[in-house]
């Protein structure tokens, strides 16, 4: 069995080592830094080394069959994470909802909704956020675990009468003040 001995280099060979790698020209490293972004409508005078760029591939025809993996055209009725249809109507989970500018955390919160059960209507969907409205036309930006799928509504006129049948000859089933929430 042989052992190994390890040596270190004397202080002057360690100097002379870092002195190398020290003092390389700067132009070795030129082409590794990244380059700036043209402006737009500027054309770019910075072209990849021909090194970098992969080799071109010869031109092919068309295909003529759709293959199966080929992207289907959106509905722009059904949400774009959920599938579900767009706009619908859900209802505030709890007690407070913050109402985002846009999609994120960072957003600033431009509406605060503070009623549990308030009915609102699903607009657009970004990831696991859902811009929603209220009656009135407020809203912004929303979490889905913010929303219920429970449907509710909210009474918008004074003493609104609700018959047995939808005939306003039927009889009277009951009356509800403005602001009044409810489940459907």
């Amino acid at each position: 069995m042989q052992k190994l001995v390890f040596r270190t280099p004397k202080s002057g060979a360690w100097l002379g080592l870092c002195a190398a790698i020290f003092c390389l020209p700067t132009d070795l490293f030129a082409q590794q830094r990244p380059q700036p972004r043209p402006e737009l409508g500027q054309p770019s005078n910075l072209a990849p080394p021909s090194d970098v760029l992969p080799p071109a591939a010869p031109e092919a025809a068309p295909a003529q069959s759709a293959s199966p993996k080929a992207p289907t055209a959106k509905n722009p009725n059904k949400g774009a994470v959920t599938n579900l249809p767009i706009p619908r109507y859900v209802t505030l989970k709890g007690a407070e909802g913050n109402a985002r500018r846009g999609p994120g955390l960072t957003h600033r919160i431009d509406w605060v909704f503070t009623t549990s059960g308030t009915p609102l209507r699903v607009t657009a969907e970004f990831e696991n956020w859902r811009r929603v409205e209220d009656f009135e036309g407020m809203g912004g930006w929303v979490h889905f675990t913010l929303l219920s799928g429970v449907r509710g509504i909210i009474v918008t006129q004074d003493m609104a009468e609700f018959h047995v049948l939808p005939d306003l000859a039927s009889p009277l089933s009951f009356q509800a003040e403005a602001g009044a929430l409810a489940r459907i």
